[in-house]
């Protein structure tokens, strides 16, 4: 672990993403991030321009019998956010940043920060949107709408937001999966929805509160998804005020991966995006969706 990162860290100790855990509160929580890719164009960093689409990925074929039987009896020797495998930033020889913003759902989560998107929109800021299926089942219609915008991936977070665990850990009060069972079924009803939806599979995953152990993470790689987290979180769980999120925001350094979110419009992430977005492009950075900054 970098010091920056482990500075990072200690600056969030003791927090809670409030933006994925439900109402919003006084804690903040960090979580990792997993988009997926859709079918439509994507996007080159450099000039924003459309690319030729992305191949479909087979969705693999891996039952919950066999993770069962693969994972049934191994236990965990990790718990957080780093269990091996888990991306935390893009390579570093880019000045690019990712935007990810959740979208977790659920009571007191599935709002839409219509402002914090138009304002991505106006600027063509490329982001990676991970949508858990409860804020899908709020929001049909904008989710449609998000889906076919080429400036936009989607991507996993999980059909119920649990932390992943095979041993019954929770994070922040969430009650997190029970086991390998569990494990597939909160990365794989997603999926399956999401790959109805989009036409093709989500590449990256997130779980709900970030949190893993290493055996989940093994998991979802079996699933065909790499488990996304991040290096800056950039609204503390939608709870930071709009100057808290521009300063957090804007020390991101070349090669970080931001987390967001877009279900909390009563926050301050969008007023803070909008304010950091503009020094970040001015002192030479660029941004990427991740599927654009992970190969």
């Amino acid at each position: 672990m970098t010091a920056s990162r482990r500075a990072v860290l200690a600056g969030l100790t003791g927090g809670v993403l409030a933006g994925c855990a439900g109402p919003r509160s006084s804690t903040n929580i960090r979580v990792p991030a997993s988009p997926a890719p859709s079918a439509t164009a994507t996007r080159t960093p450099a000039t924003g321009t459309p690319s030729a689409p992305a191949p479909a990925t087979a969705p693999p074929k891996v039952t919950r019998a066999e993770i069962v039987a693969r994972y049934g009896r191994t236990m965990p020797h990790t718990w957080g956010f780093d269990a091996p495998g888990v991306t935390h930033a893009l390579p570093a020889t880019k000045r690019a940043i990712a935007l990810t913003f959740d979208a977790c759902g659920g009571p007191g989560g599935s709002g839409y920060d219509r402002a914090l998107i138009d304002f991505l929109r106006r600027r063509e800021i490329p982001a990676t949107l991970f949508i858990n299926s409860r804020w899908i089942d709020a929001n049909p219609a904008v989710f449609r709408r998000l889906a076919a915008e080429p400036l936009f991936e989607i991507a996993n977070h999980g059909t119920r937001h649990r932390p992943l665990s095979v041993t019954g850990r929770s994070a922040y009060g969430i009650p997190g999966t029970r086991n390998a069972g569990e494990v597939y079924d909160e990365i794989a009803g997603n999926r399956a929805r999401l790959t109805r939806l989009l036409g093709t599979p989500p590449r990256f995953f997130r779980s709900g509160t970030a949190y893993c152990d290493d055996v989940a993470a093994r998991i979802v790689g079996d699933l065909g998804e790499r488990f996304v987290s991040f290096s800056v979180n950039g609204d503390g769980g939608a709870t930071f005020t709009p100057e808290q999120v521009r300063a957090t925001v804007s020390a991101a350094q070349a090669g970080s991966i931001v987390i967001c979110h877009m279900n909390h419009p009563e926050g301050g992430t969008a007023r803070g995006i909008t304010a950091a977005v503009p020094h970040l492009l001015a002192t030479g950075h660029d941004f990427v969706r991740l599927s654009d900054g992970l190969h």
